[in-house]
């Protein structure tokens, strides 16, 4: 198997049993995101403890890539500060758009998407739920602080 076919199967295991689907029942800070070009949308909730991601969860429908990043991204924040938050939101971001990336191990499954790339169409997709994430922060106030 090749690291495309890898990729692949990563993407599509999120998509078919995504991975924090729901809604948090106490969250701190909630955030929409909505692609108009191709009608995504996703739904974030998130709880923050001693400036950590506690727990996060979406909700949202549309395209595999769309619903796969969330589940994924869900996954490699939970636990982590927010700085590192940050950290990984500008690595995921430059990943997407430049399809380069600093530190594979750090990246673990969502070095995936690093093919998204090489179809602009579709980086708005893999980038829904980070920029409901950050927005999602920016409401806590924990987006400014370090």
């Amino acid at each position: 198997m090749g690291l495309d076919d890898l990729y692949q199967e990563i993407i599509l295991e999120h998509y078919k049993s995504p991975k924090n689907r729901g809604s948090l029942k106490e969250p701190d800070a909630t955030a929409e995101g909505h692609n108009p070009f191709c009608g995504d949308e996703i739904s974030l909730s998130l709880q923050l403890k001693d400036g950590h991601v506690h727990d996060i969860a979406f909700n949202g429908s549309g395209c595999a890539i769309s619903q796969a990043s969330a589940s994924v991204m869900t996954e490699a924040v939970k636990g982590k500060s927010v700085a590192k938050v940050r950290e990984l939101f500008d690595k995921f971001s430059q990943m997407i758009k430049n399809g380069e990336i600093t530190d594979v191990d750090e990246m673990e499954e969502l070095a995936a998407f690093q093919g998204v790339s090489e179809f602009p169409t579709r980086v708005k997709c893999a980038m829904l739920a980070w920029n409901a994430l950050k927005d999602g922060l920016e409401k806590t106030g924990e987006e400014k602080d370090e």
